[in-house]
Parts: C-alpha cells; structure tokens; sequence
C-alpha cells in the first residue's frame, strides 16, 4: 500500500488532500497504538508472581492488577470513542497515548501495592482513548470494500499478537530485568510511536454540531462494571450467597440500568441507544461480549499453569506460549480471504466453535501433563479460532456507521470485548478457585486451570448458538 492515499475528513469534516497520509503510515501508526494497549492486557501474566513476592499482592490482588486495567479500559472507552469523533482522532490518539505511557512509568516505578493499581487503571483510561481513535482512523480513511476489510484484519492481527505476545515480552524482560520493566518498556515504544503519529497522522472528526461529553454516563458504567466484578470475585471466598458479594453484585446491575436510563433521558447520551436498533451493531457486540467472557482468561490461566503447575520460569512460560501468538495473528490474517469466500457470519460460527473445540480439549490438563498434549496442541486451536473470529465480527459490528458515530461503534466493539473479558476472568477465576478449595498443591492448581477451561468452553458454544441466531448474512446498513 506504500505510495497509495486516500481522502480523509478534515478538521472541519470535509475532505481535504492537503492533509491526506499515506495509507501505510495510518496503517503503522493505528496498528502499533492497537499494539501497546492489548500488550498491556496481557504482558503482567507471566510477571505476576513476581509482583506478588516483591509487593506482597495477595491473591486476590493479583487478579485486580489485571481487572483495574481492563475494567477503566473497558468503562472509558465509549467516552474515548465518542471524544475522537467530537474531538478529532488524532489529538485523542495522542492524548490516550500520552497518559498510557506516563501511567506506564508510573507503574513500573510503584512500591506499595494501591501505586500498580492506581497506576494500572489510569493505563486503563488512557488506553480506552487510545484504542477507539486506532480503529476509527482505519475506517475514515478507507473506503468500504476489500481495501478496509484487509486494513481492519491487520488491526486485527496486530491487536491479536499483541495480547498473545505478552507472555513473552513479560517472560523475557522478568527473567532479565525485573517485573517492573513489563510496564517501564512502554515508555521509550511509546513516546516513539507519539513522535510518528504527530508526523504522519491528519485529523479528522465529525464536521456536524459539537455536543458535551456524557461523563456521567462515563461513570456510572465504569462504576457498575466494577461493582459487579467486585462482587463476582468476592464469591470465591464469601460464596454466592453472602451479602458482602450480593450488595456489589446487585448494586453494580442497579448502577448500570440506572446508566440504561440516564442514557435515553440525556440529551447528548454517551451511548445512543437508537444504534442498537441497527442489527449489525447489537448482535456483534453482543456476541464478541460473550466471546471474549471466555477468550480473554485463557492466556491469564496458561500462565499460571505453566509457572505453577509444569514449574516453567517466566522466560520458559513466555516462549511456551509463542505458538499461540502465531497461531491467533495467522488466523486473524486468513479472515479476510476466508471472508470473501464463506461470509463473515459463517467464519465467525466457525473461528469460536474452534476456540471451543481447543477450550474442551485444554480442560483436560493435569499435574502430569507434558508441552505438546497439555499446552501447544490445544492452545493452537484455541488461538487460531479467537483469531478466525475476530476479524468478521469487527467487519459485521462497524459496517454502515455513520461518519460522525464512526468512533462511538468502534469504542462500542472494543468496550463489548473487554467488558466481556474482565466479567470473564472473574467469573472463570471463582470456577477454578472453586475446585482449587484453598489447596496450593499442582494436582489441586491443575484440576482447577482446567475447571475454568471447562467452563469456557462451555461460555463458548452459547456464542455460536447466539451467532447463528442473530448474525445477519449480510452486513449492509440495517
């Protein structure tokens, strides 16, 4: 695509060649902003039972270094969607990345547990402006047609490789340096990737009326997102039936229908809940919501299991994993060809019912396992269906936006995944500590790793069901 340009909204919404970049500087610099923010989901995995031993994280502490990242990730993102529309999606690219890094910094220099937190969820918010403006950018600047579709699967596959390759990134530099560089690397790459994107990058945004941003809105369902985490982990100990897991639970279900109505009552609504009348939008997000309560755990349990259960070091569980990242990038890089052959809605039936098939066949690990029956073979088919099935869903759930809701459905498709990640680590991590009861022993570790594969798989073939029900055939404006 080198030489190739396009015309790209400018600061007033109209079409401008003065300020148009070449395809594949957008292409470089919405793939490695993409890149740095699904890293950071995944890179502390390996890196946590070093920050435990050096913090003194408990347990439970270590879970939310994940969650306080994805839950801010996931809250924020409809308000970064909606501020690169309003805003321009360069300048809230640039801010997003901004904060990520300095959080990064932040993080990596922490000393007391409640610092990583704090730093990991402004992470968090700067990633939720971060991401929306990465995919926005590739869907102004291009076209509807073959030319988006191939744009979009290398998003796809970056973002893809991004979280699978944080298992080594974060084995590597924890064996070498020390935990604190997973989030300390952060900080050269992206100042770097701020300097390009300054250079090469033009603005746009919606040219229509300018309207206020729905903080409220912003922070109700961060807030209920939370609450409902909180509770959902707060069973593994207390059980579903205490109320110090049920007033979070319920109270974070009346913080999001009370978010529900603020959002059809307000005049400028953080979410417009008339986009969820367009089926291309809601089936999508719902079913990459409930995809990703199952894909998101599997690299969170595969590195526990390889550290605590088969007694790999960081460096080894990090270079165990390198087949799946492959494995989900080159699944991500067939989509579009298979796209054109079979339909989106098919390939997306298709990549999650494989990611189920690897799910079943992972539960069956144990204490004894060896490399290629307990982690390579099925965590390849696990990969290569989550990669399959990435890309048509974010085909289905962005085609025929509107211009000025561009960022909103994006951060939508994003918010749904991770969400539905976040909700799915807890629900997943109380199934395992259920069948772990309190044990520390590798058989116990093992029985409960596989308990929440079990379950995932389970998670998985209600998404193919739900897909095959709601997907339209056809992804034209509905």
């Amino acid at each position: 695509m080198a030489g190739m340009t396009a015309p790209v909204a400018s600061e007033t919404g109209i079409s401008g060649e003065a300020k148009t970049p070449r395809l594949w500087a957008v292409v470089l610099a919405a793939c490695a902003g993409q890149f740095l923010v699904v890293l950071d989901v995944s890179v502390v995995n390996v890196a946590l039972p070093s920050m435990r031993e050096d913090l003194g994280l408990s347990g439970t502490g270590l879970q939310w270094v994940v969650n306080t990242y994805t839950l801010a990730f996931s809250g924020f993102m409809l308000l970064g969607g909606r501020a690169a529309d309003l805003y321009g999606r360069k300048r809230m690219f640039l801010v997003g990345l901004s904060l990520f890094t300095a959080a990064s910094l932040a993080g990596g220099l922490a000393q007391e547990p409640w610092q990583l937190l704090a730093a990991r969820a402004v992470q968090g918010m700067g990633a939720a402006v971060l991401a929306p403006a990465t995919l926005t950018i590739l869907t102004t600047s291009f076209p509807e047609g073959p030319a988006r579709t191939r744009a979009i699967g290398t998003w796809t596959a970056v973002g893809a490789g991004g979280g699978a390759a944080g298992g080594l990134v974060g084995g590597v530099l924890t064996d070498t340096l020390s935990w604190r560089w997973v989030l300390l690397i952060n900080v050269p790459v992206g100042a770097l990737v701020l300097v390009c994107a300054a250079l090469w990058l033009a603005e746009s945004r919606d040219g229509g009326a300018r309207r206020r941003l729905d903080v409220p809105g912003a922070l109700l369902v961060t807030s209920g997102l939370g609450c409902v985490a909180y509770g959902i982990v707060r069973t593994e100990s207390a059980g579903w039936s205490a109320p110090d897991a049920l007033l979070p639970l319920f109270g974070g279900l009346a913080l999001l229908g009370l978010f529900v109505a603020v959002e059809a009552r307000t005049a400028a609504p953080l979410v417009p809940l008339r986009l969820f009348r367009r089926r291309t939008v809601s089936a999508a997000n719902v079913a990459i919501f409930v995809n990703g309560l199952a894909m998101f755990a599997m690299w969170y349990f595969l590195a526990l299991y390889t550290q605590n259960v088969l007694d790999y070091t960081p460096l080894q569980g990090g270079f165990a994993l390198v087949p799946h990242s492959l494995s989900i990038v080159l699944g991500s890089k067939l989509a579009p060809r298979l796209m054109a052959r079979v339909g989106a809605r098919s390939l997306a039936m298709t990549g999650a019912a494989l990611a189920g098939l690897g799910y079943l066949w992972q539960g069956t690990m144990d204490a004894s396992g060896g490399y290629a029956g307990s982690v390579l073979g099925p965590g390849i088919v696990m990969a290569l269906g989550a990669g399959l099935a990435a890309t048509p869903l974010a085909s289905i759930a962005t085609a025929g936006a509107e211009p000025g809701d561009a960022g909103l459905v994006s951060g939508l498709f994003n918010t749904a995944r991770t969400m539905g990640g976040a909700l799915g680590l807890a629900v997943l991590s109380t199934a395992a500590a259920s069948r772990i009861a309190g044990e520390e022993t590798p058989e116990a570790l093992a029985a409960g790793y596989a308990r929440a594969f079990q379950v995932g798989a389970g998670v998985l073939a209600v998404c193919v069901l739900f897909m095959l029900v709601a997907l339209p055939r056809s992804t034209g404006r509905k």
